[in-house]
């Protein structure tokens, strides 16, 4: 079933006066009192401006961080709903919580073309467990219900999940409907189909691993999980970050692909340190030797992974090559992120470091598509369900 879109409500009925509840993800990084990256801000604001300019009364719903369920002035939306005037250029209320009579007050006088950020949905216990009763309290406040946090689409909650059915005209804002358009190149890829997957931990990733060892024409590995699959293959890996646990876990991976006739590349080199700091002396090596970790890709294996991307139809990349946190141990993920943007192939990066390196080097205009969704950008590229988007479908 399609996913109705914001063209399709807004040519449905008039939206002026009507109560749109738009499940945003504002999930940033806030500090001191304000925001420090506006990113996912200014994600939504074409959503946000499209129901405003139609006269709706628009009511931003997001989480921020992790309270567990319990009121954590760190984690308040205030700095939010601050930013979010300043970029639309007009005052947003800020509501101190998200249901019950202070919620219903505030949203009461609420005039049309206004718009209200709720406070923390997670503040509630009940938003993460989907519980009914919150979700039918959540309803309550709206006439319409958009999403466009596709961050959160993997995630049955009451407010992505819970409360869709309860309301009766529903659609999908402008972000989401993009961020399922551009993925799904991933699904159905211009060939060859290059992924790049890096970070911390096979753990974190192994299910998506698995999915595109089978589907992608190339997997390069990189980060610290590569030493996983290093290791598995009886390869020295020193000191590096390797998790024990899942050396099967990487062996499974690398049979697969090897069944269905993909290949998978690891890296050939290895920029290597004795101790994870700034100003440590670093070397490149074929092997890691005992007593040193490895911090990035070398730059044979940029290259030879540059060379693949530059022969791709279809990319995909998602985590960073090394400690990109670090300058010195950055070139890999740089090298990287310059062969995709330099590249003629369909591309898409997603993951917060990911898109931080194409940002940093000015490179997010020459990327085809830039997923604001980590987690569920990984889910929606093995073809899973996405909860959020499946409630959504009528």
């Amino acid at each position: 079933m399609a996913v109705p879109s914001l063209d399709q409500l807004l040519a449905q009925a008039p939206l002026r006066g009507q109560r749109v509840f738009v499940r945003a993800d504002l999930n940033v990084p806030t500090k001191d009192g304000a925001v420090g990256d506006d990113t996912r801000i200014r994600a939504t604001l074409p959503t946000l401006r499209r129901l405003l300019a139609a006269g709706a009364r628009v009511i931003v719903a997001s989480h921020l961080g992790r309270p567990k369920g319990k009121v954590d002035p760190k984690y308040s939306l205030a700095p939010v709903a601050k930013r979010l005037g300043e970029l639309l250029g007009m005052p947003i209320v800020f509501v101190p919580d998200c249901v019950g009579p202070v919620a219903e007050a505030a949203l009461e006088k609420l005039p049309p073309g206004g718009a209200a950020l709720l406070e923390n949905l997670r503040f509630h216990a009940e938003e993460e467990k989907n519980d009914p009763a919150f979700a039918r309290r959540l309803a309550t406040l709206a006439d319409v219900y958009v999403n466009d946090a596709f961050g959160t689409a993997h995630r049955a909650h009451a407010s992505t999940a819970g409360m869709v059915a309860l309301v009766p005209r529903v659609a999908a804002g402008d972000l989401l409907r993009a961020e399922l358009e551009h993925l799904r190149v991933v699904l159905e890829p211009i060939r060859p189909l290059v992924c790049l997957l890096g970070g911390a931990k096979v753990s974190d990733k192994i299910a998506v691993l698995e999915a595109l060892a089978e589907r992608a024409d190339v997997l390069a590995i990189g980060g610290a999980m590569a030493y996983t699959f290093l290791r598995s293959e009886g390869e020295p890996t020193g000191l590096s970050r390797v998790e024990e646990d899942h050396l099967a876990d990487a062996q499974r991976v690398l049979r697969a692909a090897a069944a269905a006739g993909r290949r998978i590349l690891l890296p050939v080199d290895h920029v290597v340190v004795e101790k994870l700091a700034a100003d440590a002396v670093s070397r490149v090596v074929k092997q890691i030797p005992e007593g040193w970790l490895g911090v990035d890709i070398g730059p044979e294996t940029a290259a030879l992974y540059a060379a693949e991307v530059r022969r791709a139809g279809t990319i995909f990349w998602n985590g960073p090559m090394g400690v990109f946190e670090i300058e010195s141990f950055a070139k890999g993920t740089e090298a990287v992120a310059r062969a995709i943007a330099e590249s003629k192939a369909v591309s898409v990066v997603g993951g917060g470091d990911s898109l931080a390196a194409v940002n940093k080097l000015g490179l997010g205009s020459q990327i085809t598509h830039l997923s604001t969704g980590g987690g569920a950008s990984l889910e929606f590229v093995q073809g899973l369900t996405l909860p959020g988007v499946a409630a959504l479908e009528r």
